[in-house]
Order: structure tokens, then sequence, then C-alpha cells
């Protein structure tokens, strides 16, 4: 679990949008092609799971990322994720628009990344969360960092925890079996 500081339950109590970099947070980071060019990516369950959880309980979800991928359109509508930034070498840009389509404020905001590119993101969030394998020069500019790797689990992880101090998180077993 990541380690709730007093700072990070703060920051996470006021959280309506969860951004989501794809490669190295909801994948394990490895890009993998076939001979003939097409990729594939591995996407967690768990992982999905949780960002439903998250939209249940009235916080957006939405991925930005520096890469576009057909498979990652595809995982994000099948989760009823709408909010899809994908080619996106200027993060800002797509940051500034998701916040004027939600219409809330960075104050609002989590941050879910692993690597440089998700800098200026996390700079502009009020909350900014590493996953354990992130790179480890962007760890001084997060409030938070995951147990589990990018990939395999992270995102659940981030998920959970942001419920949990919103006092969202109250998973009935009714509801999840057969009676």
């Amino acid at each position: 679990m990541i380690e709730l500081t007093d700072d990070f339950q703060q920051r996470a109590q006021d959280i309506r949008c969860v951004i989501f970099d794809v490669d190295g947070v909801l994948t394990d980071g490895k890009l993998f092609f076939d001979l003939k060019g097409n990729e594939y990516k591995s996407f967690h369950a768990q992982d999905g799971q949780g960002l439903k959880l998250l939209q249940q309980n009235d916080i957006d979800v939405a991925v930005i990322s520096g890469r576009s991928s057909p498979l990652v359109e595809q995982r994000m509508k099948n989760l009823g994720v709408t909010n899809i930034y994908q080619g996106q070498e200027n993060k800002t840009a797509a940051f500034n628009h998701l916040l004027k389509k939600l219409n809330i404020t960075p104050n609002q905001v989590a941050h879910v990344g692993d690597d440089l590119p998700d800098l200026a993101l996390m700079t502009r969030t009020r909350l900014a969360i590493a996953v354990k394998d992130a790179n480890p020069s962007i760890l001084g500019y997060c409030q938070g960092q995951t147990e589990r790797l990018g990939g395999h689990g992270a995102a659940r992880e981030v998920c959970d925890t942001i419920l949990s101090i919103q006092d969202k998180l109250t998973p009935s077993v009714q509801l999840f079996c057969d009676t």
C-alpha cells in the first residue's frame, strides 16, 4: 500500500479526477511487436476494476500518453473511460483541455506516472504518484509511490488508496458473490 502520510491523505481528499500514463503504469512498459508491425500490450484486470471503481464513485478517469495505440483506445472504451488523450508530445495541452472539459482545477487532479515525460503533469496536479519501478529521477516530485509495479496492479493500488481516503471504498461481498 502507498505510504499514507498526512500530506498524501490531505491531498487525496479532494481528488475528482485521476490521470494515468499508459506505458509503464497501466502496462509494464514493455513494447511487443510482431514481424508485421502489430503491437501487443498487456493490461492487468485488477487495474481495470480499479478504474471502474473510481468512475462508479464519481471520480473521473483519464489517460494521457505520449504514444498512440488502438489497443489503448479499445481497453479504455471497454472500461468506460472516455477521456483518452494519445500521441501527446505536449501532455500539458491535453491536461488543460481535460480541465476545461470536466470543469475542474489542477487541485482536484491526481496523476500517476513512471518517467520524465510525466513530470509536466506531476508538477501541475495536486497529487503526484509514481509506480514502484518508476525512473528514480521523478520521485522527488511525487507525494507517493506504489508498492506494486506498473502494469502489475499499481493502478488498482492508487484507486483503492484514493477511494479509501475519501471513505468510498466499502465493497460489499454481496455485490460480488452469488447468494
